[in-house]
């Protein structure tokens, strides 16, 4: 299967640009506009749904809704993200429109397009510290670390799995991370530099910390049914996936006092991002610190 990056000159213009095409454009314009990290997000993204697909290869002049939704629906990603990589190409193909490289009523046939509703619903799924033991309890070999890299630290699964041993500080216990937000570096627990430590002396300065059981990189989404069996092996509900750890990191750190800058620095994300969707709890530890005012 070939990897596009670049469009070649007979895929520009109205009546040649394809999919893949206006995609890796659209990486262009990111790495332009926004920086690697981002264009790394969106090509990665690209890379598993887009290049070396007949999808790919479908001219945009001659996309249509049903062909969108065909692909969409086809992807072996969970609703949420299957949205997201929905929303990189509507971004994608609208840029190529902006671009004066397809005419603007094409537009029409990805933006009847909607998304999943409720798919975001994922992250209403918290583990507590005794499900999370029994989680690892029932896992082994790599998905374990990466599981447990995801408890400690809170960190996205693409940023932790490209991480190389270069980027982890022993003697700072810092973690250097870079994903769609940039590149942060961020403080570790005791736990956190004990794993990466463990892994680090297998793994030369450039490799990378975190690799499947066969040693290869992972790829998105290799995870899925590892943690799945694991959650199943533990009793745990349904629905359980590394977004879950993550999400119960936010949680817990929320829940424990952290403020909410604290933990949008640890994980990477925005403030607002935060508020949205655990704005409640920062609403009820705030009561419990009131009901402790003494008023004088």
């Amino acid at each position: 299967m070939s990897i596009q990056t670049h469009p070649s000159s007979d895929e520009l213009g109205e009546h040649a640009l394809t999919v893949a095409g206006a995609c890796a454009l659209y990486v262009a314009d990111r790495r332009a506009e926004r920086g690697e990290a981002c264009a790394h997000d969106a090509h990665k993204r690209f890379e598993r749904t887009v290049y070396g697909t007949s999808f790919g290869a479908t001219r945009v002049r001659e996309l249509r809704t049903p062909a969108i939704k065909g692909w969409r629906d086809g992807l072996k990603l969970s609703h949420s993200s299957r949205n997201r990589t929905l929303t990189a190409l509507r971004a994608a193909l609208n840029l190529a429109v902006r671009s004066r490289l397809i005419a603007a009523e094409t537009a029409r046939e990805w933006q009847d397009v909607k998304p999943y509703r409720h798919a975001g619903q994922r992250r209403e799924l918290f583990l507590d510290l005794a499900q999370r033991r029994a989680l690892l309890k029932a896992a082994g070999g790599a998905v374990r670390d990466l599981m447990e890299a995801t408890m400690l630290t809170g960190a996205r699964a693409g940023e932790l799995v490209n991480a190389t041993a270069a980027q982890f500080n022993v003697h700072m216990q810092t973690m250097r991370l870079t994903g769609k937000t940039g590149t942060r570096t961020v403080p570790l627990s005791a736990a956190a530099v004990a794993l990466f430590a463990r892994r680090m002396r297998s793994a030369p300065s450039a490799e990378r910390l975190l690799v499947r059981d066969d040693g290869k990189p992972w790829a998105h989404s290799d995870w899925d049914q590892l943690v799945r069996a694991a959650a199943a092996n533990a009793g745990l509900p349904r629905g359980v996936c590394l977004y879950t750890l993550r999400h119960s990191f936010i949680t817990q750190a929320l829940s424990d006092g952290m403020t909410t800058l604290e933990v949008a620095r640890l994980v990477g994300t925005s403030l607002a991002m935060i508020d949205r969707h655990y704005g409640h709890l920062v609403n009820d530890a705030l009561r419990e610190r009131l009901a402790r005012v003494v008023m004088r």
